[in-house]
């Protein structure tokens, strides 16, 4: 039985997060319609489970809307956040929708 209502699709996509006044670094790895997966370079928690998150798509920087729903942490420091998209903008599910395509 599969887990997920949209499969997931591999991508390598340096992102910005934008939480609590703070600006965190890091890579989309994966994503769908609903969710993306993004390691992230040494995040501080605990923060507000809703922020944005940002990356370029071609000329345009899209911003997307994200809660939080798992935080993964190696030794001691959090290096990871799987997010759900919140009400996803219509440039980001086009995004999604071309990738699909390609795949």
């Amino acid at each position: 039985m599969q887990r997920r209502t949209f499969e997931r699709i591999p991508v390598s996509i340096t992102a910005r997060c934008y939480c609590d006044n703070n600006d965190y670094s890091g890579t989309v790895t994966n994503l769908s319609e609903k969710g993306m997966y993004i390691s992230v370079d040494n995040m501080c928690f605990p923060f507000n489970c809703q922020f944005q998150v940002s990356f370029t798509m071609g000329s345009e920087v899209l911003n997307v809307p994200v809660n939080v729903r798992r935080i993964v942490k190696t030794s001691d420091q959090y290096d990871g956040i799987g997010v759900e998209v919140i009400e996803p903008p219509q440039l980001y599910r086009e995004f999604v929708g071309r990738l699909r395509n390609t795949l």
